[in-house]
């Protein structure tokens, strides 16, 4: 468990998830998938576990089930990179449940070589923060029904990039680029959009709470997958196994903020329960614009 912040044991501090349904992106491994397995032990109405690959997806349900006999999980098919795929998956959801209680926004790619994807975003932009914002748009009126009557959790997965970022912090006119900006300033960029978009969203969503959390540094596949560039090479070989923690501990931090007390919306916490309170995390200038150029990209886009 984390040695640092609130003390929370996902087996006994989670409470009843009866009656709940739930979606959680990027379940075929890491965080995720151990996200889907410490809920389905408290007994969901559903789990909704979203990964891009429907072999390593329908495995991770699979898994998830053979360790909790008789949990309703369900494998959706999610590609953040894809606005097709996302309003598929946002359609899916939608004629299939009745209420959203927790979203988990917690798929991501870091440093991974240059690429745009379907709709011509910077990859690591386009699948941590544009990907996961159209998601949260097209699901936010099932939310705000539930929330009507229940309460509701959004977490979103940002990191403690930030700390690293450089003066320019985010510049907005690399988004949908390949040139001027580094692998690893890439993510750090998708990073602090993922930090300041659930402050404004709380803003114009008071019914629903929604934080944003660094998870800390995680034995994920994140610290395996092909490098970007040598940076990011460094970092996955060098830098990362001195520091990572395992999947177990990681995952604390946004088991407690989707089902613990003392979640306040709006806010970001470093594991676990830990308001960061300095930089750019109080930023409010920065997470206007991120508002307001994520607001512009999605404009039209519905199902």
């Amino acid at each position: 468990m984390a040695t640092t912040g609130i003390s929370f044991n996902p087996s006994t501090d989670i409470p009843s998830l009866e009656g709940k349904v739930i979606l959680i992106t990027g379940t075929n491994s890491g965080l995720g998938k151990q996200a889907s397995l410490e809920l389905a032990k408290h007994k969901p109405a559903l789990i909704w576990m979203a990964a891009r690959s429907p072999e390593k997806g329908n495995e991770a349900v699979a898994d998830v089930k053979g360790q909790v006999p008789g949990v309703a999980a369900t494998f959706l098919q999610l590609d953040l990179s894809s606005f097709d795929s996302i309003r598929k998956a946002a359609k899916t959801v939608l004629e299939g449940s009745t209420r959203l209680d927790i979203l988990m926004l917690n798929a991501g790619l870091m440093g991974c070589p240059p690429k745009l994807t379907t709709e011509g975003y910077e990859i690591q932009m386009g699948t941590n923060h544009v990907g996961h914002a159209l998601l949260l748009k097209l699901l936010t009126p099932l939310i705000l029904k539930t929330a009507s009557s229940h309460p509701v959790r959004v977490v979103s997965l940002a990191s403690s990039a930030w700390k690293y970022a450089g003066p320019e912090k985010i510049q907005f006119e690399t988004l949908k680029s390949l040139e001027g900006v580094t692998p690893v300033n890439r993510y750090i960029q998708s990073k602090v959009a993922n930090m300041l978009y659930p402050q404004e969203f709380a803003k114009h969503h008071p019914q629903l709470t929604i934080v944003s959390i660094d998870p800390g540094d995680v034995a994920t596949q994140l610290f395996s997958r092909e490098p970007g560039d040598e940076q990011m090479k460094y970092l996955q070989t060098e830098v990362a196994p001195k520091r990572v923690r395992s999947v177990e501990e990681g995952v604390v931090s946004q088991l407690w903020a989707a089902t613990g007390e003392g979640v306040t919306s709006g806010l970001h916490y470093a594991p676990v329960g830990l308001y960061e309170s300095m930089g750019l995390a109080l930023d409010t200038e920065l997470a206007e614009k991120v508002w307001e150029w994520t607001r512009k990209e999605l404009e039209g886009q519905d199902i």
